[in-house]
């Protein structure tokens, strides 16, 4: 469990060490990253980037919702974001199971968007960008990370 004075005492480290932040808000390679809230998946690590090179999504599954619209309306807009990378993975929580069983489990009466095909899901999530009219995207592409191999296979890639 996490120890709330532990985390406070580490960002009272981290403030003191100045470890220096990027100068600019913007993501230098105009790129953001759609991942799973999954702990296994490192995005800057997996792409060999650094804190202040993308933008970073995470939600469960990794999956194309209204929040995240909204968030790469203002990347998109505001800060030249200009290619999305969707990062699904193996052994998601999300796969195999359906939304009825996740209201049932939760309690909660929300839409999970459960994945039974991961590259189905994949397409159908960089479809709903690519129609998305008011994100001006160059690039989208749907990849599947395997976590025992940690290989990215590249499932779906649309240009404009």
């Amino acid at each position: 469990m996490a120890d709330l004075d532990q985390l406070l005492e580490a960002s009272r480290r981290h403030a003191e060490a100045g470890v220096p932040l990027p100068t600019t808000v913007p993501p230098t390679e105009r790129l953001a990253i759609l991942t799973c809230m999954d702990v296994r998946i490192d995005p800057l690590a997996i792409f060999g980037l650094r804190l202040g090179q993308a933008h970073l999504l995470r939600n469960a599954g990794a999956r194309v919702t209204e929040d995240v619209l909204r968030s790469l309306a203002l990347s998109t807009h505001l800060m030249a974001v200009d290619t999305v990378l969707v990062l699904a993975h193996t052994g998601c929580g999300l796969f195999g199971v359906t939304d009825e069983e996740l209201r049932r489990r939760t309690g909660a009466p929300l839409d999970f968007l459960a994945i039974d095909d991961h590259w189905g899901a994949l397409r159908r999530d960089v479809e709903r960008l690519v129609g998305t009219d008011y994100l001006p995207l160059r690039t989208v592409a749907g990849l599947l990370y395997d976590v025992d191999s940690r290989r990215v296979t590249l499932v779906e890639r649309r240009d404009r």
